[in-house]
């Protein structure tokens, strides 16, 4: 979630209400497939959910992804939201042009963090050394490149709404991006229309005299390239750090779902830092689990793992990474549906006894979990903060709730 973004973490609320139950207990620092098998805790619960969503990175694929100043819009994000496991990351901005590969939500907010101004980002709850970095940030332009079109962009029209009102910046859309795009717009859903009616405004029509002055007056700018796909990442004259990156440039081919198809042509766009926000995958905790490889989900039927009584599946391990946060809410009620139609149909029969980790030295309790929530509402010094979390969380990857 974004640090400027807070109404969006409320859900922590919900969460708590449901934590402090005397019925729920809560184990971190749980290493499933490590600590603790599939078949160990299929043996000691009626049921188990895998809500563990999709930590992997997809990758680009393209030769020049290794060289220094290209980042996964995941660790970036982490970087500015202070995950310990990110916190080395220190990414250089010192050049003037950044590229964000995709048109979701995550990449518009990566971007949106580059350019706010930042007596904006001091009022949030952004990490105090990504907020210095982002002080002497040299990056003025910001372009979010997508391999189709405007009408395929996977964002909101919150997100974009909030990019073109963002102080000291102005948009630098190409209007040839957008022919034939009007026409088109009475076949698709509402809010599909709005977010491309608020693009097209954007990057056809006149600004008015206020917008106009607000623009000539802002030093940063940012923009959507569509029918972009990278081809390489090309090197700086050391030969080490990015300095460009090698875009071939698409067609759409409407009889075929609007694939996106190389035309030949292929375009240099001379940058210093460049940012893949092409999508998360999930990754398989343990041999035991079923999961299909392709599709990076375990497979399942309304929540319930396939040939896998007991077993369910929620959020993006269930369906891939798609969708906005009441999008898995959705798909997660369906989830707890399911689990209930079971336990009504007496589907579960053997008695369960749970799982002693309560005095492990590996796990973390809910008493662990409420000193951290306290702290964050209470903070200490921001490098005792990080310290203490480092070591709370050190060589955790997965935690189990």
């Amino acid at each position: 979630v974004a640090p400027d973004h807070p109404e969006v973490k409320n859900v922590i609320n919900t969460f708590t209400q449901t934590a402090q139950q005397p019925r729920c207990s809560f184990y971190g620092n749980v290493n499933v497939g490590r600590d603790i098998s599939m078949e160990e805790l299929q043996q000691a619960y009626h049921a188990v959910v895998l809500s563990y969503g999709a930590e992997g990175n997809r990758a680009m694929g393209v030769p020049g992804e290794q060289l220094a100043g290209v980042y996964s819009a995941k660790n970036f994000v982490g970087w500015y939201n202070g995950l310990p496991s990110c916190g080395q990351l220190s990414p250089d901005l010192s050049c003037e042009t950044a590229v964000i590969l995709g048109q979701g939500n995550v990449a518009l907010d990566v971007a949106r963090i580059l350019l706010t101004p930042v007596d904006m980002l001091k009022k949030t709850d952004i990490t105090t050394p990504a907020l210095d970095a982002l002080a002497a940030s040299r990056v003025n332009r910001v372009l979010i490149v997508g391999r189709r079109g405007p009408l395929q962009v996977a964002c909101t029209v919150k997100e974009v709404r909030e990019m073109v009102n963002l102080p000291g910046t102005k948009p630098e859309m190409v209007a040839a991006d957008f022919d034939g795009v009007v026409d088109a717009l009475k076949d698709v859903a509402r809010p599909r229309k709005r977010l491309t009616e608020l693009m097209l405004k954007t990057a056809l029509e006149p600004p008015s005299q206020k917008e106009q002055e607000r623009r000539s007056s802002a030093h940063r700018s940012w923009a959507f390239r569509f029918y972009r796909s990278p081809l390489e990442v090309l090197p700086d004259t050391c030969g080490e750090r990015v300095g460009a990156i090698k875009l071939a440039v698409n067609r759409l081919e409407v009889q075929l779902g609007a694939r996106a198809l190389l035309t030949g042509e292929e375009e240099v766009v001379p940058c210093g830092l460049v940012i893949s926000s092409i999508g998360y995958k999930s990754l398989p905790l343990d041999p035991a689990l079923p999961f299909d490889h392709n599709k990076a989900i375990v497979p399942n039927h309304m929540g319930r793992v396939t040939q896998a009584t007991g077993l369910y599946v929620s959020g993006w391990l269930k369906t891939g990474p798609t969708g906005v946060i009441a999008t898995t809410m959705n798909s997660s009620f369906d989830t707890a549906r399911s689990l209930l139609e079971d336990l009504s149909s007496g589907l579960w029969t053997c008695p369960w006894r749970g799982l002693a980790l309560s005095g492990s030295e590996l796990c973390s309790t809910r008493e662990v979990w409420m000193t951290i929530v306290t702290a964050a509402f209470n903070p200490p010094p921001p490098a005792d903060v990080m310290k203490w979390c480092s070591s709370l969380y050190k060589n955790s990857d997965t935690d189990l709730f």
